[in-house]
């Protein structure tokens, strides 16, 4: 390195640092690729949440119904006398319908007129398999007393 006389008389708040001296840097990108490997990890083998679905019964007849133009109902296991009824595609807690028999009666026709009024002529009711009919049978009832819609009973495709 030649000398450089005015460099000598400098004092040392006014030299000129050496390059890539007191420049601390940490290369993150290694710690973002294992960030990004792990949520492709827990996206892959998670689960989806299985509370929410029903078991449907296969189907040997019928063709499909297009969910965006329905009003769906599910009907959850009974675990008493009652079976949950819910006025959205799922066992949903804040879509679930009163236990009341009248008030329960009153929300299912309502949901479904205000199916008709999205222009949702369809009403599909799924049932996990192993809910007894008569639990089907009451939100059936409740629907058929609004005119104009079509009735779905929702069953598993084996195709």
């Amino acid at each position: 390195m030649p000398f450089n006389p005015d460099a000598a008389t400098l004092s040392p708040s006014l030299r000129r640092a050496k390059p890539g001296a007191g420049e601390d840097e940490v290369d993150i990108t290694p710690m973002i690729d294992i960030t990004f490997l792990l949520l492709i990890f827990f996206l892959v083998t998670s689960t989806p949440d299985q509370e929410s679905s029903v078991r449907l019964p296969e189907a040997l007849h019928g063709e499909a119904v297009s969910q965006l133009e329905s009003t769906v109902f599910t009907i959850g296991e009974a675990s008493g006398p009652l079976a949950p009824i819910y006025a959205a595609d799922g066992k949903i807690d804040e879509f679930l319908l009163p236990e009341d028999a009248a008030s329960r009666d009153a929300a299912i026709q309502k949901a479904v007129e205000a199916g008709l009024v999205d222009n949702k002529p369809n009403v599909i009711v799924k049932a996990d398999k192993s809910v007894a009919y008569r639990h089907v049978a009451a939100v059936v009832t409740s629907i058929s007393r609004v005119e104009g819609v079509n009735l779905h009973l929702a069953v598993l495709d084996t195709d």
